[in-house]
């Protein structure tokens, strides 16, 4: 049984942003009863906020473990006030993935351990090296965390494995997870692996999923809960009848009749 049983921001505001989106403006009465929903829309339509709103209120920990205090975050703070929820069973227990912060958290750990580095550059002459690589190890806060929370450091994979092996890291135990864009650094066969894992997962736990994807690989996972985000509505759509299927449907049947315009231009 799912958790989260319904989702609605009750406000009559339409601006400025964040209400003007939307995935804020229609998000009314939203059905969360199945334990997959997707969301899915085109770019700007909210998804991601809609997202952060529901994940800084459910205070799910997220990439680099940082409190929701980030300015990132100061759209989801302002519609906290809006958000009703209903519950089956309450459990704010989970974990909120952004592909966003995956390359900032990477990103910061190496600008920290880069740091320490310089800062211990005047020892060399006189510590040996192994020393200075164990205080430089301890001085490693995020490091550390990083560890701790993904068994090693992410950047012995490649992108797309290490996105797959945070979500074995987090996502094992029975809780609400929000995915905001898993698909970011995947391939095809890779997304068929994560809707596998989801899958795999889902037999062993009674978990929750609410994901936002540009992936009609993704949205085609069986009995899912599709919600199609549009500057005129958000409402449950079959797989077949969303935009982003019939576009990418209808381009790989046949791509030249997308593409033929650039053939003409190189004739000329």
């Amino acid at each position: 049984m799912p958790y989260l049983s319904t989702l609605n921001i009750n406000t009559e505001r339409t601006h400025p942003f964040p209400f003007d989106v939307p995935a804020i403006k229609y998000a009314k009465n939203i059905d969360l009863s199945n334990q997959i929903t997707f969301l899915v829309g085109e770019n700007g339509t909210g998804k991601s906020t809609l997202l952060e709103t529901l994940a800084c209120r459910l205070q799910l920990p997220h990439m680099d473990g940082s409190s929701y205090s980030k300015s990132s975050f100061d759209a989801a703070k302002t519609l906290l006030p809006y958000l009703e929820l209903t519950w089956n069973i309450e459990r704010s227990v989970g974990f909120f993935f952004r592909a966003e912060d995956f390359g900032d958290y990477l990103n910061s750990v190496h600008r920290v351990g880069t740091k320490i580095q310089d800062q211990m550059g005047d020892l060399h002459d006189s510590v040996p090296k192994h020393i200075i690589e164990q205080m430089t190890e301890s001085a490693n806060y995020q490091l550390k965390q990083m560890r701790q929370n993904y068994g090693q450091e992410l950047n012995a994979f490649s992108h797309g494995e290490a996105y797959l092996h945070i979500m074995h890291e987090m996502i094992n135990t029975r809780g609400i997870y929000l995915l905001d864009e898993p698909e970011a650094a995947l391939s095809p066969a890779k997304q068929l692996t994560l809707i596998y894992f989801l899958n795999n997962h889902l037999q062993q736990h009674n978990s929750q999923f609410i994901i936002a994807t540009h992936s009609p690989m993704l949205l085609a996972y069986p009995n899912a809960s599709i919600y199609e985000i549009t500057q005129e509505s958000m409402q449950k759509t079959p797989l077949e009848n969303t935009d982003h299927y019939a576009v990418t449907k209808s381009f790989l049947n046949n791509p030249n009749a997308f593409l033929r315009h650039f053939n003409s231009g190189n004739e000329e």
